[in-house]
């Protein structure tokens, strides 16, 4: 792990030299998170995500950009529902502190910034909550709710201005290795194994400190109609 930040570290500060401008901006929202492999699906478990980060301008037309954030988000599992044979109460909260790293490509005409990036999460606190299934056939096994530390996630993200410094980001982000391997499952007469991914929506408004980007796009526009 330590390898790891010192990596993202490194990453942060190198941004090319010839960068012309780096731009400060905290940002605070939600996140809609599912785990895959619980077998309970829907984007259900809201949570708090927010943070910090600063994004440098590659070249000298701002068509490309590089991000990197420290921030905070709650994902996990949440599902209450019933029927005749089913009932679920389950509502896992996973406290994770983000460090994403995010290449943007920038429409100067539209202000729309397109990233796709790599998402290194680890997990601070084990989950809780409550875990409770009777179902008519399917017995999940929650004695052990030990879940892994590290998780990796490739995310792909859209960013624009509303005003002045101040964005709407979305992004989604799936992880590339288990969160928990092989949580058990007896479904009637046979027994299973799943692994555990992440997969989240994550909405959050941001304020970018420094140039009013909004005055920024009117003059490219601007300085390509003459």
């Amino acid at each position: 792990m330590n390898r790891l930040l010192t990596l993202l570290l490194i990453l942060s500060a190198a941004i090319p030299l010839q960068a012309q401008r780096i731009h400060a901006y905290t940002f605070a929202g939600g996140a809609a998170s599912q785990i895959e492999g619980d077998e309970l699906k829907g984007f259900n478990h809201w949570g708090f995500a927010g943070g910090v980060g600063a994004i440098a301008d590659l070249d000298d037309r701002d068509m490309w950009s590089l991000a990197v954030e420290t921030g905070y988000s709650c994902r996990g599992i949440f599902n209450n529902k019933h029927n005749n044979e089913n009932y679920y109460n389950i509502s896992l909260n996973l406290h994770y502190v983000d460090i994403p790293l995010t290449l943007f490509f920038h429409d100067p005409y539209g202000g729309l910034r397109i990233g796709v990036g790599l998402v290194y999460s680890r997990l601070v606190r084990q989950p809780h909550g409550n875990a409770y299934y009777n179902p008519l056939f399917f017995i999940p096994d929650t004695t052990d709710m030990t879940f892994l530390k590290n998780d990796f996630a490739p995310a792909v993200e859209f960013r624009f201005n509303i005003w002045k410094g101040l964005q709407f980001s979305t992004r989604y982000q799936y992880s590339i290795i288990p969160i928990k391997r092989d949580w058990k499952y007896q479904y009637a007469d046979k027994t299973f194994y799943n692994d555990f991914y992440n997969s989240s929506l994550t909405f959050r408004l941001l304020w970018q400190f420094g140039e009013d980007n909004q005055s920024k796009y009117k003059y490219k526009k601007a300085s390509r109609r003459r």
